[in-house]
């Protein structure tokens, strides 16, 4: 693993975390939901149409969790800009555990809520969004 590849991949890990930001925003007004909706029943496999958005409370949660999607990709991509140079291994751990912490919380969630095979998508994001991070610059 080298440095560059490192930067790099910090751009698929922090647009990787913020493109799922506004989708969810956009969840909060009925009229643009679908994709989110699509999204919770996908994540929720097997598609079967059983999310909804009529709740406002739900477009609500949605409308939350798209911010925080989205601010913290925004993050990842500005200590990649303005930090990685500097603290490349500090960035690197900071990074993996804020995205394993993620995956292991949501990943409880989703088992205790019943939908227990986004467990598997959540892995499959981590590696994704994790890639080549897991591994020192040489």
């Amino acid at each position: 693993m080298t440095h560059d590849l490192h930067k790099r991949w910090l751009l698929v890990t922090g647009i990787g975390i913020a493109s799922f930001g506004p989708v969810f925003a956009l969840g909060s007004v009925l009229a643009t939901a679908e994709a989110a909706r699509w999204s919770l029943d996908v994540l929720s496999w097997p598609v079967d149409g059983n999310m909804n958005y009529e709740a406002g409370t739900t477009r609500f949660l949605s409308a939350l969790t798209g911010g925080f999607l989205f601010g913290w990709g925004v993050m990842v991509l500005l200590l990649r800009q303005w930090v990685f140079d500097a603290a490349p291994d500090a960035v690197r751990k900071a990074v993996l555990g804020g995205v394993s912490a993620w995956c292991v919380l949501d990943s409880c969630g989703s088992f205790a809520s019943g939908n227990a095979s986004n467990v598997l998508f959540n892995l499959l994001v981590l590696a994704t969004l994790t890639g080549p991070l897991w591994f020192r610059a040489h």
